[in-house]
């Protein structure tokens, strides 16, 4: 797996500390790690966007953020509103294949859900991964629409004849109620295999140190980690 696509279920279910687990652990291993954002959107000039938010996480410091729009609308209104060239899907191939001569892993963070647009053409992420051939990490919420949400993406995904590597939950809460407790059945359902993890809400504000346990803890042995879903599955329960 040497291009990785990170993509959710919508906006705010925790894309960018996902992203950031992965690459950590990829770190540990040793792998060389590069991170792209080809659209940043809903940040101004001048502040912390989700790049840096993986650096300060994951102490990846090969780090691209191609476009940046302030505007927290996806990146083909963003940029139709500012006036300014929309996200280059050409370009962001070019970047992330040359990036994946020299590290190991190359993580790409999706704006939003799988088909959020790029450019008035209608590009999308998942025309990304697809020119890209990569496999695609699915972060899904916990509340009451997480079911139907992951179910449209996963079929927009099966659809367009990309390869989903798990679907992780992007932040799950220190108590959950029964919304919360039905949605990782509900997931595991229609992804037809077990969760790839869960990371704790409130994960993205830790130090370096504390998240790199909670990665290793919250994510799959195939994203580098010892989640267990069985036992988290037997936790729920009791």
């Amino acid at each position: 797996m040497s291009v990785l696509v990170v993509t959710g279920t919508g906006f705010g279910v925790g894309k960018t500390v996902v992203a950031a687990a992965v690459a950590v652990l990829a770190r540990e291993r040793g792998a060389g790690v590069a991170v792209v954002k080809p659209a940043q959107t809903g940040v101004a000039e001048g502040e912390p966007g989700d790049v840096d938010a993986v650096i300060r996480l994951a102490g990846v410091t090969t780090t691209f953020e191609l476009s940046r729009f302030p505007q927290p609308l996806s990146p083909a209104a963003a940029a139709r509103t500012s006036g300014v060239a929309p996200v280059s899907l050409s370009g962001a191939v070019r970047t992330v294949r040359e990036l994946s001569e020299s590290n190991r892993l190359v993580i790409v963070e999706g704006t939003g859900g799988v088909l959020v647009r790029y450019d008035e053409d209608g590009a999308t992420v998942a025309d990304l991964a697809r020119a890209l051939g990569a496999q695609v990490l699915v972060v899904a919420g916990t509340g009451i629409d997480a079911g139907n949400d992951a179910a449209l993406t996963l079929e927009s995904l099966a659809h367009r004849g990309l390869e989903p590597a798990g679907v992780v939950i992007g932040s799950w809460p220190g108590e959950p109620g029964v919304i919360e407790r039905s949605t990782v059945a509900d997931l595991e359902m229609l992804a037809a295999r077990p969760l790839a993890g869960a990371l704790p809400e409130g994960s993205g504000g830790l130090g370096a140190q504390e998240f790199a346990r909670v990665a290793r803890r919250g994510l799959a042995a195939t994203l580098g980690g010892g989640f267990d879903p069985a036992r988290f599955r037997l936790e729920l329960s009791l």
